[in-house]
């Protein structure tokens, strides 16, 4: 199959810059893009998820009756489901080109929102719940493929530092355009909206950068370079079987390995990284945005506590992913500060935040919860969250990826699957419990989930000890 234009030239693009790389050269390259190409389509989505409820409350027509909420919980519903077909889509399309088409679909999620229509907006929430899977897949598959047991650690770490960098860009957009706004109008949500589109496509267009790894062979084809899957007309009459063969593969490798210790046991760690992302993706930024203790500038602070955000997964992702080469004997540790570093956060939160803000009109709320309300506090907890799903995300991609490495398409996918049906759970829980109820859920998480992944490292290292014994 041949590419368009732009596929060409990004292709020839790329082929130019990593011709002269050595094969680790070359898959440091591959980390970077990766990072870049997700960094700016979630510049755009993540900014989109943190505002969606507070403009869809905004949104003045009697025909539009939607919930950021909702959406939500549609798109990790199906992203959860669909995680078990992705790894079959990302075999037979190949990495590159799964992630391109499903970063489309998220495009136009975003792009849903410039003229808002129910049935449009829920269509759009299916179609970006399964674009997400493939996405995510791909994703650990291209990530797997150009890390080794020695450079796992330092490419996770890369590869989460340039994506939460789009917590940085989106909100610090979205805090200068609203600077001030006490209501959202329908020319402000059009202006953002377009704005996060053309964001959003930019990355997608970014992937075809991304280079196949140095093949075994030095007599294979220099077209076979990209991840790109190869369309040799010698095979052309095997290639149905083929790929059918491959996708039921992955799709028993994705079901068996659900049921792995390994994995049953890092579930639960990966179920409360669900439950948190939730939180501070959806619920935290809309509670600051309805506290009218904060003044007038309560919506311009959801970009701040976006930014803030941002802030601590980059420094957590760089401090234990970038300068951590080998991750033997550091994850558990920094588990446990993520732990209390979220512990801090939410017993803070519980102090600073009314209970009714995640359930508030788009007038805002103006009880107090125990102390007076404090902008610093709020945004010094935006922080700790993102610190403590740092340490989190980090040390699990790393030991996923040591871990499964040989079948890391399937891993990854089941990954996704715990992490977005958690999600799903608690978008759909946060139309009806107020604040406290879902801080007391990730308190009880958080350590459960903590004990488990502790017990699951130990079984990983006791495995590398007699596999390196033997």
């Amino acid at each position: 199959m041949r590419g368009t234009p732009r596929h060409t030239a990004a292709a020839a693009l790329g082929h130019q810059n990593s011709a002269n790389m050595s094969p680790e050269g070359k898959k440091l390259w591959n980390i970077i893009i990766l990072g870049f190409g997700f960094m700016f389509m979630f510049t755009a989505f993540q900014t989109c998820g943190n505002i969606e409820q507070t403009v869809i409350k905004s949104f003045n027509s009697t025909e539009f009756h939607g919930s950021g909420y909702t959406s939500m919980a549609i798109i990790y519903g199906v992203f959860s489901a669909s995680n078990l077909i992705a790894p079959s889509v990302v075999a037979v399309i190949g990495p590159q080109l799964s992630m391109f088409f499903s970063g489309l679909l998220y495009s136009c999620y975003i792009a849903v929102f410039i003229y808002l229509y129910t049935w449009s907006f829920y269509t759009a929430s299916v179609l970006v719940g399964v674009a997400a899977a493939v996405l995510w897949t791909a994703q650990g598959n291209v990530l797997a493929i150009n890390s080794s047991d020695t450079t796992i650690g330092r490419n996770s770490g890369i590869f989460w530092s340039l994506l939460q960098f789009s917590l940085f860009f989106g909100n610090l957009y979205i805090y200068c355009s609203w600077h001030g706004h006490v209501h959202i109008t329908d020319r402000d949500r059009q202006t953002v909206f377009i704005s996060l589109t053309v964001i959003s496509l930019v990355g997608c267009f970014l992937f075809f950068l991304i280079r196949k790894p140095e093949p075994e062979s030095p007599s294979a084809p220099e077209g076979a370079e990209s991840l790109l899957p190869s369309d040799s007309s010698d095979s052309a009459a095997e290639r149905p079987a083929s790929l059918c063969a491959q996708a039921l593969d992955a799709f028993v490798k994705a079901c068996k390995m659900f049921v792995t210790k390994e994995m049953l046991l890092l579930s639960v760690s990966i179920g409360y990284t669900g439950l948190e992302l939730t939180f501070y993706s959806g619920v935290y930024g809309t509670c600051i945005g309805a506290m009218t203790r904060f003044g007038t500038d309560a919506k311009s602070l959801i970009g701040i506590s976006g930014i803030c955000i941002g802030i601590g997964e980059i420094l957590g992702g760089g401090v234990f992913g970038l300068l951590n080469k080998s991750n033997r004997f550091s994850r558990n540790p920094v588990v446990l500060l993520g732990l209390l570093t979220h512990y801090l956060a939410f017993y803070l939160i519980f102090l600073n935040i009314a209970s009714d803000a995640p359930l508030a009109p788009e007038a805002g709320t103006d009880l107090e919860a125990f102390i007076t309300p404090s902008v610093g506090v709020a945004l010094l907890c935006s922080f700790l969250l993102g610190l403590g799903d740092s340490c989190f995300n980090t040390q699990l991609l790393s030991i996923i990826g040591l871990l499964f490495r040989d079948n890391s398409a399937p891993a990854f996918a089941v990954f996704k699957f715990i992490q977005s049906i958690m999600a799903a759970v608690a978008f759909f829980y946060s139309n009806y419990l107020l604040l406290h109820w879902q801080l007391l859920i990730l308190v009880v998480m958080g350590f459960l989930g903590t004990v488990s992944f502790f017990v699951a490292e130990w079984v990983a290292q006791a495995s590398r000890r007699d596999y390196d014994r033997f």
